[in-house]
């Protein structure tokens, strides 16, 4: 598939128009013109790269990819070694962000939600990031918090009352902690994300709803591969899904 009808096609699946980001949403490194097969991953690592390379992959497609709003604009270090080498080996690099944590088919959100077996119910957000459904009985945190370590193959950290019993819940992967103050507003028991501040502590403790960190990387492995998945199933597109170890 030529490089441009690929970055095209998956604009307008992805409804990139749709988003102000912290990055740019597309192809941020231009390799070679044709793309065969695929590396998805969670982060452009270096690790990343280097497994594409082993791969022999013609593009990389990725969540959390560069030239990150604030950063420091110079080609230096980690960055220039980076680069090098996805242009030395003419790979392209491509990234979807808020674009594909937010889309209703294969975006982070909604594919954590189908591994951990909740249907979706209704979102919290006109933006469709923060999904909510109904547990079909009262477990209790603790018990939620086994099922969601077993599921993503990672201990999560609990913030609340163990035993407390919760119904409701809604979540957003990755450094959503923040969006704990909808989920209180709309009167859910127990919020999930990613990762977790000081200040969601005394939010848990002075509101009642429960919180769970789940780990960034381990929230936001999904959307990637489904998008991958995307490509071959419609485009023929050898799609490969590289695992890079993260405990963030």
């Amino acid at each position: 598939m030529e490089l441009n009808r690929l970055v095209s096609e998956l604009a307008n699946f992805l409804q990139v128009v749709r988003f102000q980001d912290y990055c740019p949403n597309g192809l941020q490194v231009e390799g070679r013109p044709e793309v065969r097969r695929i590396v998805t991953g969670v982060t452009a690592s270096q690790a990343l790269i280097d497994a594409a390379i082993e791969a022999n992959a013609d593009a990389i497609m990725v969540h959390h990819g560069y030239f990150w709003r604030g950063e420091p604009a110079e080609v230096t270090g980690m960055k220039r070694k980076r680069l090098k080498q996805l242009l030395t080996h003419d790979i392209s690099l491509l990234a979807y962000h808020l674009p594909l944590d937010a889309h209703p088919e294969v975006g982070n959100n909604v594919q954590l939600g189908k591994v951990l077996g909740w249907p979706l119910v209704r979102y919290l957000d006109e933006k469709n990031m923060l999904p909510m459904a109904s547990l079909p009985q009262a477990v209790s945190l603790k018990q939620l918090g086994e099922h969601i370590s077993g599921e993503l193959g990672r201990q999560v950290q609990l913030l609340g009352d163990p035993g407390q019993q919760v119904r409701t819940v809604a979540w957003c992967t990755g450094a959503a902690q923040s969006y704990i103050q909808q989920a209180v507003t709309a009167g859910v028991d127990v919020f999930i994300s990613g990762e977790v501040s000081e200040q969601t502590w005394h939010t848990v403790q002075e509101t009642g709803t429960a919180y769970i960190a789940a780990g960034h990387h381990a929230t936001e492995r999904y959307g990637v591969q489904a998008l991958g998945q995307w490509l071959a199933n419609n485009y023929g597109i050898e799609h490969i899904y590289i695992e890079v170890e993260n405990p963030i």
